[in-house]
């Protein structure tokens, strides 16, 4: 149950403090007073839609506050969201609005703490049900219908629904798997082709070194200088080993210094330091001279050999521009081709095993929206059943209502076309609602329907925004009863323009426009100060005597004496109704919403 509503330069609003109570709260006043500025702040402050106009004109920033009472369900949503109510009994509901220069920025809190909008929009569902004006024009909606009646059905058809919408997705997903495939399995079969000629090239050329172009250059600039390496070998053999010259080699010069070295050791051991790096400088001479002997006598020219390695380098730089530009390159290239090759040859599912999973999923869909169907339609003869029941009281005694059902190709949401049909008058046949239905017939089947979702449903506090438009007499006072009747299982806050409908008010508050002077700048002597004539909107709880005064004036424009009696009248039938209707207990206590 709603218990206040702070409001803080929101639109003509500059400054509201709402106390409200349980039963039916209603709000009247002339056309364009403000009365739905109050019910927006409500729906902003619950994280409904915003734009820069709802900041007072002069101001940057607006803030909104409600304040719930708690009930055990609210109470459990609250534990689960890891937040304490206040005082142990209340939830408060706060959004900052503030105006920047290219943007708007909001900021919602619970209980201060800060929430997005997903939390925000679960908590809604939870405290409160808005019936603006206009909703009577989405009354022929059939998408709408659709979602009425599901919600009728309560937690089992919507579960049901559920499951449809899923098995939707899978068949979808699979149709579009399947047509993909389709479509894809030309294009698959070129790239196969073009996949099994690059593998059989790169297979042909037998990658498997990536340094093998760099190893077979330095093999072909050998066999290309053999004879010149032999020769060279040589010339370095007997430089080191065996000189046929006058000079000597470097072995016979070493030999020559080891043997001098030997005699002065005799004399200074110290010169054995030196002596031993001799014999190691020899040592080597002799082996290198060794190896480069051994070099030149295996080194011979190959014709074929050279051939061979510099066909194989230009069959390798062949591969490295179109595969490369690197060997190693071209190899990567050629292991990532040849596994694509294999899942494409593989090809996953065949066409015709996905052809099988697409109808298979069309089939537990139909299986599903079937389900969902025969749920419809047990929905559909209780709501038939429960709104005539609701229209009748509305003065519409001899009304007709039928939930059509008819199959249609399976989507999202069923397999079935929702048309509400009705028909208010005897001896008319049915007729789709909206087609058939006037303005103040519409109303009190709108009306009508929430009192049947309010039987299964728990929002604390019904919000209704002129649900009585478009009618008058006779019915109004119906519409007034309907109201009242609402009110002793959930708060009801109504704007109404009735004065039978405004009679049967638990609580009646009057709203209304002012015109006031503010003072908008001052100078720092307070000689000079500046006004500017601004527009407030006020709200005012209205106590017996003031009721009827409204009353009279919500009756004829004026309180003329007759109107007076009129209104004293209303409030005298009214009384007594509300007692007839203590039959059914009223939340009174703040412990139920």
């Amino acid at each position: 149950m709603l218990i206040s509503l702070r409001i803080n330069n929101f639109a003509l609003i500059d400054h509201l403090d709402l106390e409200l109570s349980p039963g039916l709260n209603v709000f009247t006043g002339e056309t364009g007073a403000g009365k739905s500025i109050i019910l927006d702040a409500l729906d902003a402050t619950l994280g409904g839609k915003v734009d820069r106009r709802v900041i007072r004109t002069g101001t940057k920033r607006a803030i909104l506050e409600a304040t719930f009472e708690l009930n055990s369900s609210l109470a459990e949503w609250l534990g689960n969201q890891e937040i304490d109510p206040v005082d142990g009994t209340l939830v408060v509901c706060s959004r900052e609005i503030t105006c920047a220069q290219t943007s708007l920025r909001t900021r919602s809190r619970l209980n201060g703490i800060l929430v997005n909008r997903k939390i925000m929009d679960q908590l809604r569902d939870r405290l409160l049900e808005i019936t603006a004006q206009g909703q009577t024009l989405q009354l022929g909606n059939p998408n709408l219908q659709r979602e009425w009646l599901d919600l009728y059905g309560s937690h089992p058809l919507v579960q049901c629904r559920e499951a449809v919408s899923i098995a939707y997705q899978k068949a979808q997903k699979a149709k579009a798997t399947l047509e993909n495939r389709r479509q894809s399995e030309q294009k698959r079969l070129q790239r196969i082709d073009l996949l099994e000629y690059q593998v059989q090239e790169l297979d042909k050329s037998n990658l498997t070194e990536p340094q093998e172009l760099e190893q077979l250059a330095q093999e072909s600039q050998r066999l290309s200088h053999a004879v010149e390496l032999q020769h060279q070998s040589y010339q370095i053999y007997q430089a080191l080993y065996q000189n046929e010259g006058d000079n000597s080699a470097a072995a016979d010069l070493l030999g020559e210094a080891e043997t001098i070295l030997n005699d002065m050791v005799n004399y200074d051991s110290t010169l054995k330091p030196i002596l031993e790096m001799i014999n190691e400088a020899l040592s080597q001479v002799v082996e290198a001279s060794r190896q480069i002997s051994s070099y030149g006598e295996e080194l011979e020219a190959d014709p074929q050999r050279l051939e061979d390695v510099e066909e194989r380098i230009q069959e390798l730089k062949q591969i490295c521009r179109k595969y490369g530009p690197t060997l190693e390159e071209a190899i990567n290239y050629y292991d990532k081709i040849q596994a694509e090759l294999k899942e494409l040859q593989d090809g996953g599912e065949s066409v015709e095993a996905l052809e099988k999973a697409y109808l298979e999923t069309q089939k537990q869909l139909q299986d599903k929206c079937s389900e969902l169907s025969l749920k419809r339609h047990s929905a559909a003869a209780k709501l038939e059943t429960n709104l005539v029941e609701e229209l009748k009281p509305l003065a519409m005694e001899k009304v007709k209502f039928q939930v059509e059902i008819t199959p249609t190709t399976p989507t999202i949401t069923g397999a079935d076309q929702i048309t509400f049909c009705f028909s208010p008058n005897p001896g008319e046949p049915l007729q789709p609602l909206n087609s058939i239905a006037s303005g103040g017939e519409m109303s009190r089947f709108l009306l009508a329907l929430k009192a049947c979702f309010s039987q299964i449903e728990g929002s604390g506090t019904l919000v209704f925004d002129e649900i009585d438009v478009g009618v008058s007499g006779r019915v109004a006072g119906a519409i007034s009863e309907k109201l009242h009747q609402l009110s002793r299982k959930h708060q009801v806050l109504c704007v109404t323009h009735q004065p039978i409908v405004a009679a049967m008010a638990d609580n009646h508050f009057n709203v209304s426009k002012q015109v006031v002077e503010e003072i908008s700048t001052m100078d720092l002597n307070l000689n000079n100060q500046n006004s500017e004539v601004r527009t407030i909107v006020r709200v005012k709880n209205l106590n017996n005597y003031q009721r009827r005064e409204e009353l009279a004036q919500l009756a004829s424009g004026r309180p003329a004496q007759e109107a007076i009696a009129f209104a004293e009248s209303l409030l005298t039938e009214a009384a007594t109704k509300r007692r007839q209707n203590l039959t059914i207990p009223i939340s009174s206590s703040r412990g139920e919403s």
